[in-house]
């Protein structure tokens, strides 16, 4: 088979299934890891896909980010479990950074039984659902407006967060992938991002099993930054045990 046929192969299985593995690529073109490991080199620098450690993903993975109206509406059910999972590991008197995104934003909605509570977020519609909550004070991080994801982003978020410590940072994500870690579309969010993670005491992940296994374009951290992680039940075994294995607090709701 020639080069350029093998290349073909490799583009159509990557956009029919969204990623590959070396190993699935040497089973599918019965060729050496070699020359699947070059194929998908030179496939890269075309610009065609997106090679990760052990495999290669379509751009559309690596780059889609849907509006933030699509992701209101999508595994809802999963949402409210987690948020209602996370407000049990909050204590009164806390200060906690609400990142952008629509799990967190469904925390926020479950917020209204605190007595006393500082919040910190850089998204606009969060701290407009915490204005009439009388027990909480909200600190607002200034920046760049994303308009797909509501966040202040950039430079002078940076700055912003950097001024502040907090007890625990609930961290919304696109992507969670236990070789690539977390990562998001955007590479200035994603930089905002890691800034949450270093002033935060605590770092807990908020995740539907959608997010499992993806992995976009920027990296925020490795997922062994994450100190515990909250998931719904759709996610496999596997990665469960290999999370626990890393040293992370799992837990795991059942919308």
């Amino acid at each position: 088979m020639y080069s350029e046929e093998r290349k073909k192969i490799v583009l159509d299985y990557i956009q029919k299934y969204g990623k590959a593995s070396v190993q699935e690529l040497t089973e599918v073109l019965q060729v050496s890891e070699a020359t699947v490991r070059r194929d998908l080199k030179d496939l890269e620098d075309a610009k065609l896909l997106k090679r990760t450690h052990g495999g290669a993903l379509s751009l559309q993975n690596v780059n889609f980010e849907p509006t933030i109206g699509e992701k209101k509406v999508t595994h809802l059910k999963e949402k409210h479990a987690i948020a209602k999972k996370a407000v049990e590991l909050i204590d009164e008197g806390e200060t906690i950074l609400l990142d952008a995104g629509t799990t967190t934003f469904e925390l926020a909605k479950e917020l209204k039984s605190f007595a006393k509570l500082t919040v910190v977020t850089n998204a606009i519609n969060i701290s407009h659902e915490l204005l009439s909550h009388p027990g909480i004070e909200v600190l607002v991080v200034g920046g760049m407006l994303r308009k797909e994801t509501l966040a202040m982003v950039g430079p002078v978020a940076e700055q912003s967060l950097g001024m502040i410590r907090v007890d625990k940072l609930f961290l919304a994500i696109n992507g969670l992938d236990l070789e690539a870690g977390l990562t998001t579309p955007n590479l200035i969010e994603a930089a905002t991002k890691r800034k949450m993670i270093k002033i935060a005491k605590q770092v807990f992940l908020l995740a539907d099993h959608s997010k499992v296994g993806k992995v976009s374009q920027a990296k925020v951290a490795d997922i062994v930054e994450v100190n515990q992680v909250i998931l719904d039940n759709a996610v496999a075994e596997d990665t469960l045990n290999q999370l626990k294995t890393m040293g992370i607090t799992v837990h795991l709701v059942h919308p």
